[in-house]
């Protein structure tokens, strides 16, 4: 048994009330510390609700709320300690060169990216912080990622929600699914990375 499934069977012998909090804590968490399955956690949050354990509204509600205040945490963060810091501590899960790419992002996309920050796993963190750092409106901020925390939930317990109640079953789609959609996204980003660069090169050469 995996150190996941260890702490799943954990989480499924404690009373509600500490289920909520500690499903809105990994939420959190995994904002903070990239490497923590955060949306597989949620995913056992929605068969916990298939089976009639949890209520559907608690768990979308804890861990929504975990999200925004993880995301906003970073933004904090990012938003105390600057750009330099960052660039010079050139942290293993906050990169210096993805930091710079998402300040790039911002100079383009602006507040456009915040709302779209949960759709992009693996770099939420480093949005968060790019986004502390190019001192972006705090009340828009928390806005744009509070929407885009309450669309990605509640996508995510829908479907761990509508896949049943045999775990097993769950598990294995949603992780089919979260590789599906993961490789798209990355194919995405390098479309648009490589259609950048041309244009760069494109550039350079008529200068």
């Amino acid at each position: 048994m995996s150190y996941l499934d260890s702490f799943l069977n954990l989480l499924n012998s404690l009373p509600n009330t500490l289920l909520y909090f500690l499903l809105g804590l990994s939420a959190f968490v995994e904002n903070v510390f990239p490497p923590i399955p955060g949306d597989t956690i949620t995913a056992f949050g929605a068969f916990l609700v298939a089976t009639q354990r949890l209520s559907f509204f608690g768990v979308y509600l804890s861990t929504t709320l975990g999200s925004l205040f993880g995301f906003m945490f970073l933004f904090w963060i990012g938003s105390l300690l600057g750009r330099r810091f960052f660039i010079e501590k050139d942290y293993r899960f906050f990169r210096a060169r993805d930091i710079i790419r998402a300040e790039e992002w911002f100079r383009k996309y602006g507040y456009f990216l915040i709302l779209l920050n949960r759709f992009f796993p693996g770099i939420r963190s480093v949005i968060s912080i790019a986004g502390g750092i190019s001192q972006l409106q705090v009340l828009r901020v928390t806005l744009l990622a509070l929407v885009s925390s309450s669309v990605w939930n509640l996508i995510w317990i829908s479907l761990g929600y509508s896949i049943g109640t045999n775990w097993d079953i769950v598990k294995e789609k949603i992780a089919r699914i979260m590789f599906s959609y993961n490789l798209t996204i990355l194919v995405l980003i390098g479309l648009v990375v490589l259609i950048l660069i041309l244009r760069m090169m494109k550039k350079k050469r008529n200068g």
